[in-house]
């Protein structure tokens, strides 16, 4: 869909037809299709950034916290930048994070959307929510220091 978002669209084994959007301004619709007619769309409804979330935390058969890791000791955590956060407003190389703490911030999610591997440029903001991996120790550290601890 350009210039619009992303659909992402797939049938169950039922036979019912099912569409997420995801629009880049971070808007998404559940879309619901009969099996007759994969265009015509049954049932819209909008959802919010919060309930998008809960949602796939509803539907997640395996939650990020669950990431099997075969013996290592990694763990993957969600860590929030907050407004107290000194980080808030800077780049992500600004924290060194992975130097200072070996772990490493694989994605930051924003109500806009993900975004996966970002590099030392990309610029925080109140309110992403960093995905780190690391060991137990190295993702809290990680915490401590977005937090301005």
């Amino acid at each position: 869909m350009p210039g619009v978002g992303i659909q992402f669209d797939f049938s169950t084994e039922s036979g019912h037809h099912v569409s997420v959007v995801v629009h880049n301004d971070g808007r998404r619709f559940l879309g619901f299709y009969g099996a007759d007619d994969p265009d015509a769309c049954l049932l819209s409804v909008p959802l919010g950034p919060e309930e998008a979330t809960a949602l796939a935390h509803l539907l997640d058969a395996e939650p990020i916290d669950a990431v099997r890791t075969d013996g290592i000791d990694l763990v993957t955590e969600h860590i929030p930048v907050g407004a107290r956060s000194p980080y808030s407003g800077r780049t992500l190389g600004d924290t060194r994070a992975r130097t200072a703490t070996g772990a490493s911030i694989v994605a930051v999610l924003r109500r806009t959307g993900a975004h996966p591997s970002p590099g030392p440029g990309f610029r925080l903001a109140t309110g992403d929510t960093l995905v780190a991996v690391g060991t137990r120790e190295g993702v809290d550290a990680l915490a401590e220091i977005i937090a301005g601890g």
